[in-house]
Parts: structure tokens; sequence; C-alpha cells
């Protein structure tokens, strides 16, 4: 304990800023956390990793009392407390960011900033709300627009929003779950700078990613759990992301390239989905696109630059007010989101817990969603429970996700849970088109790799892939081609096998590159 404290600058007997011990909590038929013992101490940043179900976000929110634990203490500045409510850890110094999104949608960014605050001026007047907002943006390094609606701006602007409402309230503890997960390799380094500015004012944050190397980069100590049990404690600079990535899922995980076809599978095929001219509001212009069957087409631009307006289009969830969106030479454009899927389209969306699902219903009503007329879920006009629940428990068993109650609401479920059964669901319908975008948002290396294979084999059956990302380099790993957006337009189109990553980010920027193939 003594050398923590003198690498971390501190007194001999300066008490950890927030300590858990002997953390026990349990669901039904599921043990999230057993005997975790945790210590954060003052300037420093401790990274919280561990698979998908492994037991962080439960760990947090016994931090933050949005749950009480079975057994064990919380310590805040050595004296042990008890949180009944999260407003108790809000006062006792402890704030987070949680995964999914906590904001007031009909509101704008400087409403949602505000709302709650103790800060807040007593005569609210909107434009000295954006005032304030705006110049906490600039402070923070996290840029937002204040007068936009909520509702109106992509995940990753949403995020940021997030970020600056809890950064504003200067906790003394800040938890991070997942914050850069829609945000840009540029925008993560500028929350970095914030962070160790916040730190460095004798604060703590807790970083909970699955990005092995940003937490190698950011934090000063790695807390590793796998099945709701600390397997170590170590400091960032002894670890590597092989180590790191060993631990946490019990074997060694190799990404590697994955364009290479299975032998005997022909490449690229004849035209399935074309976009033709397609501009949409203001937020898509003139876009034309041809996607390939047995192709995987890669989509790379910062996040809020036409990216979920582009899945819209292509899943019938919008109507583009010019172009053409072609299915094997027929106009889809007109159909809507149901018979668009009826014809093998699916749909991994961005946002998996507002679009993907449906929260208060169960896992097992999720899971089967989008087969629920079909039989064996339906015969005529009637549902047949038990036939739900018998696919339900298949599609889960082939994601690998373990359910403790199919009856239970889905937001029960970890982030990366959902994720997987939203996108074997989805693959489920694709016979002729998924649409994935951000898949591995929120997944551990090993269901991140698990994933991707998901895509390479979907590919080798001759279904055409789209796959939105921020990450280049799972971008490169996979696409057969990659296309780049900026401002709601196609910068230029690449190769996957002469991609280069400085051109992209050039792209990425707003300059124009090869450009994309016009549909016919």
């Amino acid at each position: 304990m003594t050398d923590i404290r003198q690498r971390l600058g501190l007194d001999a007997g300066a008490p950890p800023l927030v300590a858990l011990h002997g953390i026990d909590k349990v669901f039904p038929g599921v043990i999230a956390n057993k005997n975790v013992s945790l210590e954060v101490f003052p300037g420093e940043i401790h990274a919280l990793l561990g698979e998908n179900g492994a037991g962080k976000s439960t760990l947090m929110n016994v931090l933050t009392g949005i749950y009480q634990p079975e057994a064990g203490e919380i310590h805040v500045g050595g004296y042990a407390r008890v949180f009944t409510a999260p407003q108790d850890a809000i006062a006792a110094g402890i704030g987070m960011v949680h995964q999914h999104f906590k904001l007031v949608k009909a509101f704008t960014v400087a409403e949602n900033v505000h709302l709650g605050w103790a800060d807040t001026p007593a005569r609210i007047h909107r434009s000295v709300l954006e005032q304030r907002t705006a110049d906490l943006s600039h402070k923070l390094g996290l840029a937002v627009d204040p007068g936009a609606t909520v509702d109106d701006l992509s995940t990753g602007e949403q995020q940021r929003v997030e970020i600056l409402r809890v950064l504003s309230r200067d906790a003394k503890v800040l938890i991070l779950d997942e914050p850069t997960a829609v945000l840009t390799p540029a925008e993560a380094q500028e929350l970095f700078v914030a962070l160790r500015a916040f730190v460095a004012r004798g604060n703590a944050v807790i970083f909970i990613s699955h990005k092995l190397d940003e937490v190698l980069e950011i934090a000063d100590r790695i807390t590793i759990l796998r099945q709701g049990r600390k397997v170590a404690t170590e400091w960032a600079e002894a670890c590597t992301e092989r180590s790191l990535a060993q631990k946490m899922v019990g074997r060694e995980i190799v990404l590697s390239d994955m364009r290479t076809r299975t032998e005997g599978v022909a490449g690229p095929g004849a035209p399935v989905l074309t976009l033709d001219g397609v501009t949409l509001k203001g937020r898509l212009t003139d876009v034309s696109l041809q996607l390939r069957a047995g192709e995987i087409l890669g989509v790379a631009g910062v996040a809020g630059n036409g990216q979920r307006e582009l899945c819209q289009v292509l899943t019938g969830l919008a109507t583009p007010d010019k172009g053409r969106v072609l299915l094997d030479g027929d106009d889809i454009a007109p159909l809507g989101p149901r018979k668009v899927a009826a014809l093998g389209v699916g749909h991994i969306p961005e946002d998996r817990l507002g679009s993907g699902l449906a929260p208060a219903l169960s896992v097992t009503d999720n899971t089967v969603l989008r087969e629920y007329r079909q039989p064996p879920v339906s015969r005529g006009p009637w549902y047949m429970p038990r036939a739900a629940r018998a696919l339900a428990e298949k599609i889960a068993a082939i994601a690998e996700v373990m359910v403790p109650d199919f009856a239970m609401p889905v937001r029960n479920l970890s982030g990366g849970n959902q994720q997987r059964l939203v996108a074997r669901r989805e693959m489920r319908i694709a016979s002729r088109v998924l649409v994935a975008a951000y898949p591995s948002r929120g997944l551990d290396v090993g269901a991140i790799n698990t994933m991707m294979r998901y895509f390479t084999e979907l590919r080798d059956q001759g279904v055409a892939v789209v796959l939105v990302s921020e990450e280049l380099e799972e971008l490169l790993n996979l696409s057969d081609r990659i296309a780049v957006m900026f401002h709601g337009q196609i910068m230029g189109v690449v190769e996957g096998e002469q991609a280069d990553i400085d051109e992209i980010g050039l792209m990425m920027g707003g300059q124009r590159g090869p450009q994309a193939e016009v549909a016919a």
C-alpha cells in the first residue's frame, strides 16, 4: 500500500478516495459480484476491465447507490458509507457517466447540462444557459452545440453531452462507463486531457473500457474482473494488450486480417443494393454507392457526419427527399422498415437499447421480435409463448449469451449481451443485406473477435454487409472496400487492400479522395 501512495505522490497515511471491501451482489440465478475489493486513490485514473457480463457495471452501480450489496462495505475518504440511492453517492462526490444515456431527448444540450444542477441560475434564460454551456464545453475540451435538441444529435454527440454534464458537477470521483465508445481518436485524446487535468486536482477517475490501447495510455492502475470476481490489480506500465486480454477472457485472443475468404468462396458478385443520388433533410447530399453480394463495405467517418441517416435510408427507416434506393433493381425507398426487413435486410442499430430493443419487454419478446408473425412463434393470429421461448433460447445459445431468466426485462442484461442478442437476431433475417452500425461498441475483445467472424461468415454466404465503424483498424481488417463520409457526403471509396490510414484520415476531415461509384 505504501508503494501505491509513494508512486502517486501521496502522504503515507492518505486514505483512498473510495474503497470497496468484499462486495457481493447477486441477482436471481446469477452471481454478479463475489468478494470484490477495489481501492482508488487521489490523483489516480484506475481502469476496470472484464468481459461483457463480468460484473463491472454492477460493481459501479453498487458504488453509486443504484444497487445495494448483499455483503461488503463502501468507504469514502476512509469512512464507511451506506448509499441507499444515487443521490447519496452524488452528495458524497461520486459521479457516473453511464453506458446508456440519461438525457432528456426533448431538451436542448444546455438544458440537459443544467438540469438538477445546484449552480443553475435561479432566473433561467436560454441565452445564459447556452453561454454557460459553451464556456464549459470550451474549458473541458468537449465540443457540443448548446442550442441543439438532444434527440437530433448522433449517438456520439449525445455521449459528449453526458460527459460534459457530469464533469461540470466537479465530482471528486468520476466513473466513466465506456466513455470513448462513440468518440473518434482525436475526441478521445481531448477527453484524456480533461481527465488528466481532473485528477491533477486531487480527484480520481474509474475508467471502464474495452479499448485496451486506450486503457494502457490513460490508466495508472488496472483492475480485471472475470465472472464477477477480481482476477488482478496491476500497474498499467507492467501490462500489455495481450496480457490484459488473456486475463480478461482466460485465453489468448488474436485479432487479425479477416478479408481472406474461405477456400472455394468467390469474391464480391453483382450489385445487390444501390444508392442513386440520395439526399435526405440536409443530412445526406447526393450519396451514390453500390454494395455487392458477398462484400463487406466499411463506412468510416467522425460521428455525426451522416452515418446514422445512411443506415436509416438503407433499412427503410427514412425516405430520401431525392434519389433512389434499389434492392436487386427495385426501389425500396418508399416501403418502410417492416417490408424492407421482409426482403432480407437486417439492421444492427447504433443505439441498441433505444432503437434495437424494447427495454421494458422480456428477453424472449425482444429476441423473437423479427419473427413473431411467423411459425413457429405464431400460428395464424395466435402467439405461441413456448415456441417463442424455445427460439429465444436457441438464438441466445448461438450468441453465447447467458440469460438467467428469459422473462426478465432485456434492459437487465449487460450492454454487451444486449448487443450480441440484437446482432444474432438481425443476422437471422439478413438473407440479402446486413447493415451493422458500430456493432462492436461496448464489446470486449473476445466478443469483438466473435462478431467479426459472424460478419465474414455472412459475407462468404453471399450476403452484402455494410459495416459502419469509427475503429479504423476494425475496418481495415474486414472491409473489401471503405467509403468515407463527411458532412453527409461520400468523400471517396478505397479498396481495402490499398487503404491508407492517412488518406482515410484526410477524407474524414473533408478532403476528397477516390470517388464513389455512381449508380447507373
